[in-house]
């Protein structure tokens, strides 16, 4: 066997060094490499761990409030639930709305939301949303859209109910909380179709409680709810959410200079819809108690000119004829004044209290008749006549 020459055993050795020390290098870069992503691994798994730990809290939460959906308890008040659980309790309950009519002009297509009410398949919405009488479907979150039929409505209060034919498994009713209980400053979160754009939700609070809304024909919405979560067109009769997931409220209108939102929206209390609903449901229509008066309330200018000890309390102006308050014989004004360059008409009853409630004015009327009276029901309105204060009972009659 030949001998294998000193320079060519150099050349293989330093060829040999030269792989090793490449080898060698290649595996500490990678061996840093793996190094570096487990400390990312470790830091990435301890943020999972806090998320699972929070996240298995809100499931707990969570299977407790649907525990009690199913057994038709109350939910627990106790748990508060986040936007994002409030979400995907909610979104398979509300629906987007379109209503397709034809007018002089061409065909029309308006948009609004509604959400579920009841295994039935009615959907709750605003009156203004379907009023026109047009072709009304109805599009659920997985994109399934059915023809609806308009069950009831009620211009007085901007509340609907419309009926779709699906089956059970497709209805999620959303449980109605009590908006007696809403105080300023607690998140809310409206769910809805803005312009169009299927199932969003926005967060805001209670930014006032007690707000009117004026009707056609002149009359209030009372005891509306103020918020500034963001309200747009679209989301008229999509659900109002407090923070266990009850519907507290029905989204209806905004105030804004631009027809969009600028952080002031109001929405139809939720105990008006339990009142107002199951009537629309059975009847088609509600009737609102009414009383039948005409006028103001008392002003200082107006407690001076009649002679009255403070400025408080509903000046009649007029009495409508054939009305409970004619029936009572409440009387209205009979001199006319100037008040701040208007005509006012002075002189007649001043209610004062309702049933020993104290009223300073018009809305301490319509919201007691509204949120614990009906048709047919007796009130005893106290009242300042001629300088003396009398009591009147007068039985609550039907809004013409």
């Amino acid at each position: 066997m030949a001998a294998i020459p000193s320079s060519r055993w150099l050349r293989i050795s330093m060829a040999l060094i030269f792989i090793s020390v490449f080898m060698g290098s290649y595996f500490l870069i990678i061996l840093n490499n793996l190094s570096s992503q487990n400390e990312g691994l470790k830091e990435k798994l301890a943020e999972v761990s806090v998320q699972l730990t929070s996240l298995k809290s809100e499931v707990t939460g969570l299977k407790k409030l649907i525990e009690n959906l199913k057994s038709e308890k109350k939910p627990n008040q106790t748990i508060s639930l986040t936007a994002a659980w409030i979400y995907n309790l909610t979104k398979n309950s509300v629906v987007l709305i379109k209503v397709t009519s034809i007018t002089p002009f061409g065909r029309s297509v308006a948009e609004g939301t509604g959400f579920v009410y009841d295994k039935e398949g009615h959907i709750i919405t605003n009156n203004h949303v379907v009023e026109s009488g047009g072709k009304i479907t109805v599009r659920f979150i997985d994109g399934t859209t059915v023809n609806a039929r308009l069950v009831g409505r009620d211009p007085y209060s901007d509340l609907a109910v419309i009926k779709v034919d699906v089956s059970e498994e497709k209805l999620c009713p959303l449980p109605l909380g009590n908006s007696s209980k809403l105080v300023v400053g607690e998140p809310v979160y409206a769910v809805g179709n803005p312009f169009g754009l299927s199932c969003s939700i926005t967060e805001g609070i209670v930014s006032q409680l007690g707000r009117q809304l004026k009707t056609k024909g002149g009359y209030l919405i009372v005891d509306v709810i103020q918020t500034d979560a963001a309200i747009n067109p679209g989301n008229s009769g999509g659900p109002l959410l407090n923070r266990f997931g009850e519907v507290v409220g029905v989204n209806t209108a905004i105030y804004s200079y631009t027809g969009t939102f600028s952080g002031v929206g109001f929405a139809i209390p939720s105990n008006l819809v339990r009142k107002v609903v199951p009537s629309l449901i059975e009847k088609g229509y509600y009737e609102h108690p009414w009383i039948g008066v005409a006028g103001l309330d008392v002003t200082p200018e107006i407690a001076k000119l009649m002679g009255l000890k403070e400025p408080k309390g509903f000046l009649v102006t007029s009495v409508m004829k054939g009305s409970p308050a004619e029936e009572a014989g409440l009387r209205g004004g009979n001199q006319v004044v100037v008040i701040e360059g208007e005509e006012v008409v002075i002189g007649g009853d001043v209610i004062i209290g309702i049933d020993g409630r104290e009223v300073r004015g018009i809305n301490d009327i319509l919201v007691y008749i509204e949120r614990y009276k009906n048709v047919g029901d007796n009130v005893t309105l106290t009242i300042i006549r001629e300088g003396g204060e009398t009591e009147v009972p007068l039985t609550l009659g039907a809004r013409p």
